[in-house]
């Protein structure tokens, strides 16, 4: 019996972007006829908490629990959304999954991550991920007060952009030493990821790199994995 599996990522919803957000809506819906969906991180822009994003997303969350009563939702976090937590998918009714995660379906295997671990050479980034996403600095962040949250976010996304605008395109683009190092770990399987927001193929000598896009408010883009793997784009 073939499966079929979607693959999703980069959305970076915020709760007014109505577009954006009726565009996903649309494609759950037309997703309720997969096997399995994956999301590989950045469904939103922004979580602060389950107890003070969740609210924001009323819709979204219906939405991605009307699509796990009909197929399989599994959710990896991004650099975005890390908080997703136990709430979240208690209301959603969706699995959250860690990186990286072996998919194997077809007769085949692919390595799914969100991407920013490959992104070894923006090593900024990859020191302030360490200290964000610590357990300890998450489990003292999400019992701050929301206020100051919602403070502390503003700042570090403002000084985020900041050091983007500093950086060139090949430092944010993931690292082909630390994707090999990786994929040395997975023999005979392939990749498939995010965050970079460049949507490309890449044959390499011993797998195959597929890069998920990021999605806008008139199209978006997924991989179709049946027999064989297809991409998709959405409007």
């Amino acid at each position: 019996m073939t499966i079929r599996t979607l693959l999703i990522a980069d959305l970076h919803l915020v709760s007014h972007e109505v577009e954006k957000n009726q565009l996903f809506e649309k494609f759950c819906q037309q997703a309720e006829s997969a096997d399995q969906v994956f999301i590989l991180g950045d469904l939103f822009n922004t979580w602060l908490g389950d107890d003070l994003s969740a609210p924001h997303y009323a819709q979204t969350l219906l939405t991605l629990k009307a699509l796990s009563s009909k197929t399989k939702v599994l959710i990896m976090t991004g650099n975005r959304d890390f908080l997703l937590a136990h709430e979240f998918a208690r209301q959603t009714n969706c699995q959250l999954i860690d990186s990286p995660y072996l998919l194997e379906t077809s007769g085949h295997q692919y390595v799914l991550t969100h991407g920013d671990e490959l992104c070894t050479d923006d090593e900024s980034y990859q020191q302030m991920k360490s200290i964000l996403q610590h357990p300890i600095t998450k489990f003292i962040f999400v019992r701050l007060p929301k206020k100051w949250r919602l403070k502390l976010s503003g700042q570090l996304r403002q000084k985020s952009i900041n050091a983007q605008q500093n950086k060139s395109k090949e430092i944010m683009d993931v690292n082909p030493s630390a994707v090999n190092e990786l994929m040395k770990k997975y023999p005979g399987a392939d990749l498939i990821h995010g965050h970079t927001h460049r949507l490309n193929t890449h044959v390499e000598k011993t797998f195959t790199r597929y890069v998920l896009g990021d999605w806008s408010a008139a199209q978006g883009n997924a991989i179709e994995i049946t027999d064989q793997l297809n991409r998709l784009e959405i409007r």
